[in-house]
């Protein structure tokens, strides 16, 4: 899914941040968002502004097959038979003489040897623990195209898509001094902690620990009594203290 580069450098140490700038266009499938910036590309765009971000990451690991000895001793051979070929082709090239064929076959043999013992002996160990095998994968929940705020019009216009509408009201979001808008890291964080502090409001009061004491009923009664005589002592003063004319 992702390309990096030979050099390194300045180009590495430029992944780690958050791309900033607008959302062009959403996708379900990373299929899709590929397809959406190939079709940029051909438009002449300036893919360079571009990058993809997927949100929601999710593992996700695919039973292939249950592993038994046959398939351990066979997954072993072929791929031990891979790496005899070419130790084999590299002796036929660099010494290409009469019995190189001979060499070349008897290094298939042996690797495959090695590598059915050495897969065998692999699978009696973790035997128990794991009988299957599966492929796993990182995959996304959405993947988002963003580009710079100066490219956002153009990029929608080949694509002909819209805008996508906000996740979140925007008086939900902050907005730092000096009204600079929100880059897209910068609003998915702020979404985050809306949604966490929204679910922290919602869940129940939780009830007290081993060794609290908890509310009684007294307390409250004692609580709610109280302002009720403030209120009746100050109608008290008040109908005690006659009025201005008659003093």
């Amino acid at each position: 899914m992702s390309t990096q580069s030979p050099f390194g450098g300045r180009v590495g140490r430029a992944y780690p941040i958050l791309p900033k700038g607008e959302t062009v266009a959403s996708f379900e499938t990373y299929a899709e968002a590929q397809s959406a910036v190939d079709a940029l590309a051909k438009a002449e765009f300036p893919v360079k502004e571009l990058a993809i971000v997927g949100t929601d990451l999710t593992s996700v690991e695919r039973i292939t097959g249950k592993l038994t000895w046959s398939r351990a001793a066979g997954a072993g051979a072929l791929s031990g038979a891979w790496f005899g070929t070419f130790l084999g082709l590299l002796f036929f090239i660099f010494a290409p003489t009469g019995a190189s064929l001979g060499i070349l076959i008897s290094a298939v043999l042996i690797g495959a040897g090695f590598g059915m013992i050495f897969s065998v002996v692999s699978y009696s160990v973790n035997r128990r623990r794991r009988d299957f095998t599966s492929v796993g994968q990182v995959l996304a929940t959405r993947y988002a195209i963003i580009a710079e705020s100066a490219h956002v019009d153009r990029a929608r216009s080949v694509l002909g898509v819209d805008a996508p509408a906000p996740e979140r009201p925007a008086a939900t979001l902050p907005v730092e001094n000096g009204g600079r808008p929100l880059s897209y890291g910068e609003a998915t964080d702020a979404a985050k902690r809306a949604a966490a502090e929204a679910t922290r409001a919602s869940q129940p009061p939780t009830r007290p620990r081993y060794g609290e004491l908890a509310p009684t009923a007294d307390a409250g009664d004692a609580a709610s009594a109280a302002p009720q005589a403030d209120g009746d002592d100050a109608e008290t003063s008040t109908a005690a203290e006659p009025p201005a004319s008659e003093r």
